[in-house]
């Protein structure tokens, strides 16, 4: 099938130069009253966004689902679940959203399924052709099925206590790496991945500008599951099961039926503990896969090594510095990056990585953003990122809706652990932040519905607020708005080589874009306290221009707490 998009709307590598605003749909905003926010909800904000200037919205799943996940366990991918409206209210979205320039990117979750799709529940049969759709296998020898231990191996789910699920009816287990309701396709087998083409096929041709792939490295399964032997107990993680030998083969065989490249469009994979070299075989252009991944490297620094993303540590300066300039220089010559701090999985950014007390939130959010849009890739702003949004002050576990910290409160206070010490991992690192609704206005519940929000509005909404925002030139939305600007009209931001500076000093993040003559230095102050600019480590600024700021009285010798500049060199 063709896409119905003119080549002209999608010029060669038109996502260098793209930002990318990510919806929660379920948060975003809501159109009938439900407490739950809609397709129509995201029609009605589109010149809202289009006055940001983003250029792509990514949509969250809004596919027909149970919705145990919130969407990513998906029951038929070519239907809209009724929370958020119809196949007819997608196509409005669709139009309304190219008329104003804005491309839609689709987030599609094909490592596995929901429990309740057609394709599995055939798959439970033994007798059904669609059995080796899914990865079945058999008690451990010695073991009687459903009995503790009998599981085919002790790998732990991202969601619950085992990847393995007993069936009872077969008296078979089968693989969900995420949860027993979220069972994984098997793409060894041929007929799972053309009918997943198809089912892509089937979005292009109805319009959407790209996909984001949910867990995508998952896709390929280690030896010992595909083999249907016994299964290997090494490794021990979720994600030790996925990022097989064939990945490449399958992205590079789905960017060819799809028409990924035929179709000019915007993919990119997440990737779960992906190495470097991973990611420059998948970004290469010369292979044919994807334009970029999602790396989790640098949203996993804040945690004890070894232990779990529960297992909160200090995040100093330098490190996370180093991470972000080591995968610049690794994509420099071949692959692409992705720029984030926020997303749908992660607490907010100002809160995590900023400061988001009232002397410094504004500050925080416009550095963060400076820094982040600065480097060399593509970048991505989730819902609410643009007015500062901050994490909610959610302190009883009865505050919390996500599977996933609901599962970590029961399972770490069953064995043992300070519930001190579990409620303030969840204050500082659930999902739930994320997801709180998008702050429109003061009014109640954020402006978001007209009835009971499906999870309760950030009390500070009355001070942050689009409404407010859009209003005040020194705004965070403001700050960003120029930041895409400046994407879209200088080249260096898009193109220029990215060179690390001051990479040992604990509170200023300093680096170069130079393209050809053009050289923009970005200096930041990413501390509460004020920073003297060193004597030595900086390039000469005589002559130096500012191009963005976060102040205009600033001090040249200094740098107030949180303040950044962008300057083009003489």
């Amino acid at each position: 099938m063709d896409s119905p998009v003119s080549e002209d709307l999608r010029p060669a590598d038109w996502w260098r130069s793209a930002v990318v605003y990510q919806v929660y749909p379920r948060s975003f905003s809501d159109s009938d009253g439900d407490g739950i926010g809609d397709l129509p909800g995201i029609t009605s904000r589109l010149d809202y966004l289009a006055d940001l200037g983003v250029d792509v919205v990514w949509l969250s799943p809004v596919y027909r689902s149970p919705q145990r996940d919130n969407g990513y366990d998906i029951s038929d991918y070519q239907d809209i679940d009724p929370l958020f409206g119809t196949l007819a209210d997608f196509d409005v979205l669709l139009a309304a959203a190219h008329e104003r320039g804005i491309k839609i990117v689709m987030d599609v979750v094909v490592n596995h399924t929901s429990d309740e799709h057609p394709w599995f529940v055939e798959s439970r049969d033994p007798a059904s052709a669609k059995r080796d759709w899914y990865f079945w296998r058999s008690p451990r020898a010695g073991h009687e099925g459903g009995a503790p231990g009998a599981e085919p191996s002790d790998h732990p789910a991202a969601f619950a206590p085992s990847v393995w699920t007993y069936d009872p009816e077969s008296g078979e287990y089968y693989l969900g790496l995420f949860s027993p309701g979220q069972p994984d396709l098997n793409w060894e087998n041929p007929e799972v991945r053309r009918a997943v083409y198809e089912m892509m096929r089937w979005w292009v041709a109805r319009g959407v500008d790209g996909f984001r792939l949910d867990v995508i490295n998952l896709i390929s399964k280690p030896d010992d599951i595909t083999s249907g032997g016994p299964v290997s107990d090494a490794g021990q993680s979720t994600f030790s099961l996925g990022g097989g030998p064939r990945l490449d083969e399958f992205l590079a065989e789905m960017n060819r039926e799809v028409g990924f490249d035929e179709h000019r469009l915007l993919t990119v994979g997440e990737m779960p503990g992906s190495t470097i070299e991973t990611a420059i075989r998948a970004t290469d252009p010369e292979r044919h896969e994807l334009n970029m991944i999602f790396t989790f490297e640098h949203v996993g620094l804040d945690a004890v090594p070894g232990g779990s993303k529960w297992d909160l540590a200090d995040l100093p300066l330098p490190v996370l510095k180093a991470n972000l300039a080591h995968w610049q220089d690794a994509l420099a010559e071949a692959g692409w990056n992705s720029l984030y701090l926020d997303n749908h999985d992660q607490p907010r950014a100002v809160s995590r990585f900023g400061d988001d007390s009232p002397a410094h939130r504004v500050n925080s959010a416009k550095t963060l953003a400076t820094v982040l849009h600065l480097h060399r890739g593509t970048p991505y702003v989730y819902q609410g990122e643009e007015l500062g949004m901050t994490n909610a002050p959610l302190t009883e576990i009865g505050h919390y809706h996500d599977i996933e910290s609901i599962n970590y409160h029961t399972l770490a206070t069953a064995s043992g652990l300070d519930a001190a010490t579990v409620m303030r991992s969840l204050e500082v690192k659930s999902r739930d932040h994320a997801r709180t609704p998008m702050q429109w206005d003061a009014s109640e519940h954020a402006g978001f519905t007209d009835g009971v929000p499906w999870i309760a509005a950030n009390p500070n909404h009355a001070e942050i607020n689009a409404a407010a925002a859009q209003g005040d030139p020194d705004s965070v939305f403001a700050h960003f708005k120029r930041l895409i600007a400046l994407r879209h009209e200088d080249e260096v931001v898009r193109l220029g080589r990215f060179d690390l500076l001051l990479p040992d000093h604990e509170q200023l993040w300093a680096f170069t874009r130079t393209l050809g003559d053009d050289v923009l230095l970005v200096v930041a102050n990413c501390s509460s306290e004020p920073a003297a600019l060193p004597p030595d480590g900086l390039p000469p600024l005589d002559g130096a221009t500012l191009v963005l700021g976060t102040r205009d009285d600033g001090d040249g010798a200094s740098l107030a707490p949180w303040e950044s500049r962008i300057l083009r060199l003489a």
